[in-house]
């Protein structure tokens, strides 16, 4: 599952900082999630470190991007190879 910003956003820039994949880019109003690179955190952090320090809780789950744990996995493996960084394994 990739996650969206809404326009409830108040672009107070704490959440891209946050994003360990770089998925989190300002967009033409307000800030904007790329899903090819969103991993909920997966393979970071235990829960999405931009829904967990988001002020005003604008980041749901992305409908038109759900996918499964093993799906988000193999998606940050993915991204960790492109990087040249080491992945950790799946629990």
């Amino acid at each position: 599952m990739a996650l969206t910003i809404t326009d409830e956003c108040i672009n107070c820039d704490v959440c891209e900082p946050e994003c360990p994949n770089d998925a989190i880019s300002m967009g033409e109003a307000f800030y904007e999630i790329a899903p090819a690179r969103c991993t909920e955190c997966v393979g970071h952090f235990d829960e999405p470190q931009c829904v967990q320090i988001c002020p005003v809780a604008c980041i749901p789950v992305h409908p038109d991007f759900v996918e499964s744990k093993e799906s988000l996995w193999a998606k940050y493996r993915r991204l960790q190879a492109e990087a040249g960084k080491p992945a950790v394994d799946q629990p």
